[in-house]
């Protein structure tokens, strides 16, 4: 008898592990997804301050700031500028992908300020 309970007994760990793995692949996914929200926000931050700097010396800003950030990013990237007499500011907003559909974020914001190059 004890023989024939080892052979049921056989693939309880197999399917335990079944049982678990949609959850072990929910929370990878959950870690890849605030790296990759982290990686935006960083990217935006990038982004105003090349922005701020580029407008400053007048130069294209909308497209400096679209070339500092990741080129899958840049696409979802919006760089407007605010001129004041003598500060120029930028508002880098960049929109953070989502690794599943029905996972909607709110866009990555970053603003940076720079004096103005007369």
């Amino acid at each position: 008898m004890a023989y024939v309970r080892r052979e049921r007994d056989r693939g309880q760990v197999a399917i335990e592990y079944l049982g678990f793995l949609p959850i072990l692949l929910l929370v990878a996914m959950a870690a890849v997804q605030l790296g990759l929200i982290a990686y935006t926000a960083q990217q935006a931050g990038t982004a105003a301050r090349t922005g701020a700097r580029s407008a400053s010396l007048n130069g294209p800003h909308e497209a400096d700031c679209r070339a500092a950030v990741s080129s899958w990013l840049a696409d979802q990237t919006d760089c407007p500028a605010s001129f004041g007499a003598d500060e120029v500011t930028v508002t880098a907003t960049v929109q953070i992908p989502s690794l599943v559909p029905g996972w909607e974020f709110d866009p990555a914001v970053k603003t940076a300020t720079m004096p103005r190059d007369h």
